[in-house]
């Protein structure tokens, strides 16, 4: 149960009856106000803004605010789940439950187990969404940086599969342009290299010992045929077999974060002409079929030239038609596509697949593509598919404070893979959620691994292992204890009356309405402070049983109250079991 939903749905139907009766105006979108839990605990369960924001409609009938929300509080009060509803400031209303309603929502985390909060946007019509994230250049391992935006996709496309929607996993694999040429070369290098050449990298190939086994698979693969070839004959084969190699040691560093993508998208696809006109192609003449393509020149960008400016006549884009700031080339000078023009037509096809809405995650230094993007798709898809485009900023890597620079396998930067070596996938996976993900993030080798409650991974996880340990206790004082869902949720919980246990109670019935609203703002960065509140809430209420022994979870001289609060402890784990689960951490029974 989503008490909030629940409330919600109930206060609009107030509201729908207040306009049939001519006491308001008729329709009021409900969808503009809210039902949360209110800042200060002591106000009440449940805060709503009504009448705040229907103020203006409903002036003819209540001049001031607060007379809508008495009216309101009025109609809540003959509710039986109510205890009490009160007006507070300039029109809030403050909706206090009766206790047994919070029973009833553990009773229902009790027997839900992991699947509390599943499904808990299904108020609305479930929505087809494409999540599109990592596509680092085929060139090189994987980074910190790329971990950021991979962890964090990879969460946010569960997340929003948890909530109810359907979800694909998208990786768009930049095997287009010069860099994949530069790959070729410094591949090829590489394959001469395990032929038995001494061979020098020049200026311009790739350093790094990460292509010393993709020249072996090469020379596997070709064994000496291609050694003594022009490169108009080997380019293009090398090309091939160098892509494949390192796009199978990027999807192994994936997997060692527990990532995986149900599509992985090839940009030179785009491009491919041999069956008709390329993607790329019809992409444009769509788009010129709605008069949104031109031949025109560009003003001069403000501020000083930048070197490869040109002022020429050439092929544009309307962007500015849908909100951005200039309109956008679709070819370079030599008559070879934009990268823009690549991406219209990727977007195209995510459109052409059915999706509702589209969720990118990028660099941040790609923050100024983001509106010539989102007027494309506006543009395609003509405003039916939304874009949203979530930029990650960088990762600066630490140990004991100092930064971390070089890396033996890449040369020059730490590599992913070293990372998850390190500190572990529980670690990487959390951390990089336990910020938002356009927010600078430091991450310090030392510190994600410390048992401390300084480290939100492992404070976390411990709440986990100590509410577990809990039920392990209670088995050692009652052997012959039923601690089955059926059985815990038929306990007398009313028995739960410390106001501690109630706030947790609380707090936990929150889950569904965090999904809900993390899901809908593509933050998953929201579920992972959740999880630490609750587990922070579980360790405080831990300690004070320390100095009250009835407090505590397992009492010998009162099995009904131990029952009762077991209970409370399965509903703890099962959130927090499903919360890390939805951002691909374990939830350990025990921790060493």
């Amino acid at each position: 149960m989503n008490v909030y939903a629940e409330f919600h749905d109930r206060i609009a139907a107030i509201l729908g009856r207040f306009g049939k009766e001519g006491r308001l105006p008729e329709n009021l979108d409900p969808a503009r106000f809210v039902v949360e839990p209110p800042r200060d605990a002591s106000m009440g369960d449940l805060a709503c803004n009504a009448a705040m924001v229907f103020a203006k409609e409903a002036k003819a009938f209540y001049p001031n605010p607060r007379q809508l929300a008495a009216e309101l509080a009025y109609e809540l009060t003959q509710e039986p789940d109510v205890d009490q509803a009160e007006v507070a400031g300039p029109g809030f209303l403050n909706i206090r439950l009766k206790t047994r309603v919070f029973a009833d929502i553990l009773r229902e985390i009790i027997v839900d187990g992991c699947d509390f909060g599943r499904g808990a946007s299904g108020r609305v019509a479930a929505k087809k969404v494409n999540v599109e994230y990592v596509s680092a250049n085929p060139t090189g391992p994987m980074h910190v940086g790329h971990g950021r935006g991979a962890v964090f996709g990879d969460a946010l496309a569960s997340l929003i599969e948890f909530s109810g929607s359907e979800v694909t996993r998208e990786y768009y694999i930049n095997d287009a342009g010069a860099q994949v040429d530069v790959l070729a070369r410094s591949a090829f290098m590489r394959y001469r290299e395990a032929l038995g050449e001494d061979v020098t990298i020049s200026d311009g190939l790739y350093p790094g010992d990460y292509l010393k086994p993709v020249g072996a698979a090469l020379a596997q693969k070709f064994g000496d045929s291609l050694r003594d070839k022009p490169e108009g004959e080997w380019l293009e084969p090398v090309r091939e077999a160098a892509i494949a190699a390192m796009m199978e040691m990027i999807r192994d560093d994936l997997a060692a974060l527990n990532i995986t993508h149900e599509v992985f998208f090839s940009e030179r696809s785009l491009h491919d002409s041999s069956k008709g006109p390329s993607d790329v192609e019809a992409a444009l003449e769509d788009l010129g079929a709605k008069d949104l393509i031109y031949e025109g020149r560009l003003p001069p960008p403000k501020g000083q030239l930048p070197d490869d400016w040109e002022d020429r006549e050439q092929t544009l884009f309307r962007s500015t038609s849908f909100g951005d700031d200039v309109d956008r080339p679709l070819k370079k000078s030599d008559g070879a596509f934009t990268y823009f023009a690549s991406d219209i037509a990727y977007h195209r096809k995510k459109i052409e697949g059915g999706y509702d809405v589209l969720v990118d995650v990028w660099g941040a230094d790609h923050g100024g593509y983001v509106k010539r993007m989102s007027a494309a798709v506006q543009a395609l898809s003509e405003g039916r598919v939304s874009l949203d485009v979530k930029l990650c900023q960088m990762v600066k890597l630490m140990r004991d404070g100092e930064p971390v620079k070089m890396s033996k396998r890449s040369g020059d930067f730490v590599t992913l893979r070293e990372v998850v070596d390190e500190v572990g996938v529980d670690a990487v996976r959390f951390m990089m959620l336990y910020r938002k993900n356009d927010a600078p993030l430091e991450f310090d080798l030392a510190k994600v691994i410390e048992q401390s409650k300084d480290n939100p991974v492992f404070y976390v996880q411990y709440a986990h292992a100590r509410a577990c340990s809990v039920l392990r206790q209670a088995l050692a004082a009652f052997p012959d204890l039923d601690l089955t869902p059926q059985r815990l949720a038929a306990a007398d919980l009313a028995l739960l009356d410390d106001e501690h246990e109630l706030a947790l109670i609380k707090l936990l019935a929150q889950y569904p309405r965090l999904i809900e609203s993390a899901a809908a703002a593509h933050e998953p960065h929201r579920l992972a402070f959740y999880l630490h509140d609750v587990a922070s809430f579980f360790h405080s209420h831990w300690n004070r049983g320390k100095d009250q022994p009835q407090l505590r979870f397992v009492n010998q001289d009162r099995r009904d109250l131990t029952c009762a609060r077991l209970g409370l402890v399965t509903g703890l784990i099962n959130i927090l079991a499903s919360g890390l689960s939805v951002l691909g951490v374990k939830a350990p029974d025990e921790m060493r």
